[in-house]
């Protein structure tokens, strides 16, 4: 017996037909593991049972190192993790022009800069491989100046619900009013005043929309319930409190110690109605 199992142990095992040795689970050495890439730590798909979305937005600027710092936000690099993609392509590094050229002088004359029509089609085309004029069928194409439509909650959702989101920044006087005509199948403004440039404006539309997406926020409810939104009637958001009860005299409203959750919801359904009827108030529909 002795021999027997000695001999047993000497035997030199028969050569796979593959030429490969099998490791203890019997995956081939040497050939990659599959499995799914891990998330960072605490990024986790939302498990409320809601979709998760991917969604790609190119931002077109000439300055794309402005968003180094965006991308490494929390909400943004959750959603980045778990998919979406947020890229800035440099317009300057693809225009026909020497010399990095990018705008001219205005016809007719007056000041400043304008943005050419020619240099936006070439960083167009060399991101999407087709004319710019049909690009704006399939995707969401947006140019930021300050005479377009004004951000609000109801137009951040429309653009959260687009899987492909285009953003154009202008600079200096604006764009030749061909790009927007032609390219654009829509123009966002801010607010009813005038930066400098588009990256700014861009940062904020990307920051409304990303957070919107499922696995941005650390709580869901966070952008369900919250100013504007569906939920509170398209009302400014209820007051807040948190610890110490009491400060200085300032006693947090005793509705929210009392642990009624009713009374709770009534009372800051009806602090989000006084706050809309308020100067700089969102009004009721």
């Amino acid at each position: 017996m002795r021999g027997a199992r000695g001999r047993a142990r000497g035997r030199r095992r028969a050569a796979r037909p593959d030429g490969a040795r099998r490791g203890p689970r019997g995956r081939r050495e040497g050939a990659p593991h599959r499995h799914r890439p891990r998330l960072p730590r605490g990024v986790r798909p939302p498990g409320d049972g809601t979709r998760l979305r991917r969604v790609q937005i190119d931002v077109f600027t000439l300055f794309p190192q402005w968003f180094d710092w965006f991308r490494g936000q929390r909400h943004v690099a959750n959603v980045l993790a778990l998919g979406t993609e947020l890229e800035c392509v440099d317009m300057r590094a693809h225009t026909p022009l020497s010399a990095g050229q990018v705008d001219d002088t205005p016809f007719g004359g007056g000041a400043g800069m304008v943005l050419r029509v020619d240099v936006v089609e070439a960083a167009l085309r060399a991101r999407y491989g087709e004319d710019p004029v049909a690009l704006r069928e399939r995707r969401r194409v947006v140019a930021l100046t300050p005479g377009g439509r004004v951000l609000d909650d109801a137009f951040v959702t429309e653009l959260a619900a687009a899987d492909e989101l285009t953003l154009l920044c202008g600079r200096y006087e604006g764009f030749d009013e061909r790009i927007l005509d032609h390219f654009c199948s829509d123009q966002l403004s801010i607010g009813r005043y005038v930066l400098a440039g588009g990256e700014l404006a861009a940062m904020v539309v990307c920051d409304a929309v990303l957070r919107k997406l499922p696995g941005a926020l650390g709580d869901e409810r966070s952008a369900h319930e919250e100013s504007f939104s569906a939920a509170l009637d398209g009302a400014p958001e209820y007051p807040h409190y948190t610890r110490p009860a009491q400060w200085r005299g300032w006693q947090v409203p005793d509705v929210l110690l009392s642990g009624h959750h009713a009374r709770i919801g009534e009372w800051r359904a009806q602090q989000s109605r006084e706050r809309a009827g308020q100067p700089g108030g969102a009004p009721l529909p």
